[in-house]
């Protein structure tokens, strides 16, 4: 249901979820290689740079030369791109929240508990 709220949203903003992911994932690790975009987001090399030249094409992200490697280049978010992920990051927060509503305060320090220990599994 979140993830249905949120991809509406997403769409009418004109990126997609896998788009979604990628800001995420840069602005945690920036700058970041496309290699380890993919990495992190599980698809192949060449599937990263799409994803990259879509963000970069409206905006959202830069690309910069390695200062390591200067056969390599990084991906970092631009000050759009970082508006454009605290944005989504609210819709999201919005959308889990009108989700949770119908649960009551015990029901949801159940689910809590409950996420916490498959995350610890994970």
């Amino acid at each position: 249901m979140i993830r249905r709220e949120t991809a509406q949203e997403l769409d009418a903003w004109g990126i997609t979820p896998a788009q979604s992911r990628a800001l995420k994932v840069i602005a945690s690790s920036e700058p970041v290689r496309p290699s380890v975009l993919a990495t992190w987001l599980r698809i192949t090399p060449r599937s990263a740079t799409e994803v990259a030249d879509a963000l970069e094409g409206h905006g959202w992200i830069a690309r910069a030369a390695d200062p390591t490697d200067r056969r390599a280049t990084t991906l970092a978010l631009t000050p759009a791109g970082r508006l454009l992920l605290r944005r989504i990051e609210d819709v999201r927060g919005q959308a889990a929240e009108r989700v949770l509503d119908v649960l009551s305060e015990r029901d949801r320090r159940t689910l809590d508990r409950i996420l916490t220990k498959l995350g610890e599994q994970a």
